[in-house]
This record gives C-alpha cells, structure tokens and sequence, in this order.
C-alpha cells in the first residue's frame, strides 16, 4: 500500500523566481492552503474537487501555513515582513500581528490560543535566532524565547503541551513551554540539518528528517534515537500518517516522496515527484499527498491505493 498518482492541480503561474513552500490542509471543510513564495500569496485547492479555487495575496516572503482544524482560521509566516498573518475561512481579511526577525516554522496550542512562529533569523544580526509566541485571542505578541541557531520547523504536542522546534546548527530539537515563556531543554542530534518534523503523539516519538540524509524517530521525552533510516536525498517537510503509519518525507532533488513504514522505520516506496519539489501538503481525511511542483506550478495529487 503506498501512493498513486491521480491527478494534477494547476495553480497561479509564478511572479517571481522562487516556488513553494509549506502547506497545511483543513480536512471538514475541504480546504487546502500552500504557500506560494514566488507569489507572495496562499494559494487555496479544494481538496474535494480537486481544483484550484483563489488566492490570498500580499504576504511578502510567505513561508509557512498552518489551520486551527476548530475554526478553520489560517496561520502564515512572511518571512519578508516579519510578521505572522491570520485570516478565517470564508474571509480572506488578513490580520498582520509582528514577530521576530524572518518567521518559517508554526505550531499552534488550541486550547491555550497560543501561536509559535519559529524565526529564521539573519546571520550576524545579535539575538535574531529566536521562537515568538503570540496569544491568538489577545492579538499580541507574548514572549520571544532565544534559541541557538536557525529554526526549521515546529510542532505542539497536545499531551505534554510543550512545543519542539528544530534547529539546524548546531543540530537539535528544543522544547518550548510557551505558557511559562521558556526553553525547557534541546535534544542533540548525531545528524546535521534537523529540518522536516512530525509527531506521532500515542507512540510519544518525533519524527525528524535531516539534512545528512536520514529520517529519525526520536523519543518526545528524552530525544533518544530509537530508529533511523537512510533518506534519497536532503529532505525537507515530513507528515505523519497516523491512519495507515506512514511517513511521508519529501525530498527536492531528485524529486522525490519517501514513504516508510513508521512502526520499523522501513522505506516501503520512492515516489517520484519532480525537480524541486520539496515541499508537500496532507489531507489525513482522504489519504492524499500534495507535491508541489515549482517548474509547472501546479500539485501533483496522490493517493494511497
């Protein structure tokens, strides 16, 4: 059982050089929203008819998307502007709240109304490696916690109600109380370039995809490595599917999806993609994977058969 390519979405053709970046996709209401960086835009596909519906613009350098599945409101990181955006689902009126310097990676905690924007940074600028916490309800930036070097990106664990965050150099997992505005420890690694992350909440392990070509699943307590495995290339996003226990982990060159078998941490298929296609989106409802295509601009759609 792995996955079959059925289809093809056509979206806005590029403004600028660039492509894409990440997706995030709201399951009960159909939606499914991509950055779309050369465009400064959220590109949106209705993921039941599979078809590109609209675009929402103006998100100078946006990075990362993210959906609050309750109410259907819209995270973005613009990284150009250093702010993070939200707009809900049937109004595309974006609210700009700012936050550290080059946001990537976001998280939300529903329950506390909490937003984490992991920042990017700027090299050589003090400080400027740091996760912003921002009170959803409040519209306020509430904390701006140090970290020790480029953020990649972020996930909440509902459980522990802790944040992780990787971070690139030096390579490590750091674990966020946002509530209390702290770091509360960091998880080494063995492999350069912690970058893609998802969580597998009741097996209580993160998986970690690195830049030295391995995909980890590591303990969310204590950060041990219980299995690795080798990747096709330099990933970027990961999705877990907790439905079927496969880890989808995109790969950009050669354009690739690694599909593995998350129990044993075995690759089961190599799906191939296109050139540069590192980024994917996952609709946990319908057993699809979007692979965004920055040479056609388009989603190539694929199911699980």
């Amino acid at each position: 059982m792995t996955l079959e390519y059925v289809g093809t979405v056509n979206l806005p053709p590029h403004v600028k050089d660039g492509g894409f970046d990440h997706a995030a996709v709201d399951s009960s209401r159909g939606r499914l929203y991509v950055a779309h960086t050369a465009n400064d835009a959220i590109d949106i596909i209705d993921v039941v008819g599979e078809r590109y519906v609209g675009s929402v613009s103006g998100l100078t350098g946006v990075a990362g998307a993210l959906v609050s599945p309750a109410d259907g409101v819209v995270f973005t990181s613009n990284r150009g502007e250093n702010t993070v955006g939200m707009f809900g689902p049937d109004s595309h009126d974006v609210t700009r709240l700012p936050v550290g310097v080059r946001p990537n990676g976001l998280a939300y905690d529903s329950d506390r109304n909490l937003l984490l924007a992991a920042n990017v940074g700027q090299p050589g600028v003090a400080g400027s490696f740091t996760v912003s916490i921002v009170d959803v309800a409040t519209r306020a930036l509430v904390g701006e916690v140090p970290v020790a070097g480029r953020t990649r990106w972020a996930v909440f664990d509902p459980m522990s109600r802790l944040f992780y965050v990787n971070i690139m150099d030096p390579p490590c997992v750091v674990v966020i109380d946002a509530a209390a505005g702290r770091l509360v420890r960091a998880f080494p690694s063995s492999v350069a370039g912690p970058h893609g992350l998802d969580l597998d909440v009741p097996r209580r392990r993160l998986f970690c995809a690195c830049d030295g070509g391995q995909l980890l699943a590591m303990s969310i307590e204590t950060g041990h490595v219980e299995k690795s495995a080798p990747l096709s290339g330099v990933p970027d996003v990961v999705f877990f599917n907790a439905e079927l226990n496969h880890v989808y982990v995109a790969v950009g060159d050669p354009g690739v999806i690694d599909v593995f078998d998350a129990l044993a941490l075995h690759r089961i298929a190599t799906v191939k993609t296109g050139p540069g296609a590192h980024t994917i989106g996952f609709d946990a409802a319908r057993n699809t994977v979007y692979a965004f295509l920055p040479e056609s601009h388009a989603a190539a759609v694929y199911r699980t058969a």
